[in-house]
């Protein structure tokens, strides 16, 4: 039994196959983690949603900000773009369907393997958050898109406020900060106030800000979190941090990580994109 982590598809889902096809993927054996952002910008995002809810329990996927962005327009809570490529979805026959076993899936996950433990979001987590903290404030979102009263918080949704942590939070603003911490943080400062504006590099800091995986006393240093989301950062392999967004949708690569006993022994596979559109966020 192989596992396997897989950074952005976004809609790709001709790369993902050839990806699946070169690591020899079988759903009855494997298991895929698939770190966000599964739909939106490449040319096919209804069949990989429809590829990744026929592999059942084999494809443990995550939600990143590009998922909620077509829940979000499908409530008519956010108008779709002219980048956006969400209408074979919004207009599928299966569309209920696709929205709904969208809206089952995870914002975090804990995975122990190998005697190692792995913390799995889509782009960050604030540096107060231990890994089981964080499962914990994901489940609060998780439980959320469940039920009846998402339709309301995705009206509210969009917003950068509050834009650091206070336990004390409540309601909207308490969700809202949790989805931004867990969809779309790249940069923080070391007390964990959280910066949307910049997309660029880690070297591309603001002032005061750095990448949200370097900030000192970062309460998951013990553990390896792994995201995606930040292409422009690229593959990333530390000890402490794993990043698989490789750029597909912009034309780059689609990366799937095959965990092994130890760091040393995690193999990188991947495949190049078809596509060739301009870096964006």
């Amino acid at each position: 039994m192989a596992l396997y982590l897989i950074g952005d598809v976004q809609g790709c889902d001709s790369a993902l196959q050839r990806l699946l096809n070169k690591i020899s993927f079988s759903p009855s054996r494997d298991t895929l983690y698939m770190l966000g952002d599964l739909v939106n910008r490449g040319p096919d995002s209804a069949a990989v949603l429809r590829r990744l809810m026929g592999y059942g329990a084999s494809a443990q996927c995550l939600l990143g900000n590009h998922d909620l962005h077509l829940l979000a327009a499908a409530e008519g809570a956010r108008k779709p773009s002219r980048k956006d490529t969400l209408a074979n979805v919004l207009q599928a026959p299966d569309r209920e369907a696709l929205l709904h076993w969208l809206r089952q899936q995870r914002l975090a996950i804990y995975l122990e393997h190998q005697k190692k433990q792995y913390l799995m979001v889509h782009a960050g987590v604030l540096p107060a958050w231990t890994a089981i903290q964080t499962i914990a404030i994901a489940n609060e979102v998780e439980q959320l898109l469940k039920s009846p009263e998402l339709p309301d918080f995705l009206h509210q949704m969009y917003a950068n406020q509050p834009n650091a942590w206070d336990a004390r939070l409540r309601g909207t603003e308490r969700l809202r900060l949790i989805v931004n911490a867990l969809t779309r943080l790249r940069f923080c400062t070391a007390q964990g106030e959280m910066e949307f504006e910049t997309s660029d590099g880690a070297e591309s800091a603001p002032t005061g800000f750095m990448p949200w995986f370097d900030v000192p006393g970062r309460q998951t240093a013990d553990v390896t979190v792994a995201f995606g989301h930040w292409s422009t950062l690229g593959w990333l392999n530390r000890p402490d941090v794993l990043a698989l967004d490789s750029g597909c949708v912009w034309g780059g690569c689609l990366s799937a990580l095959k965990l092994g006993a130890q760091a040393s022994q995690h193999e990188l596979i991947q495949v190049t994109c078809e596509q060739a559109q301009k870096p964006g966020k």
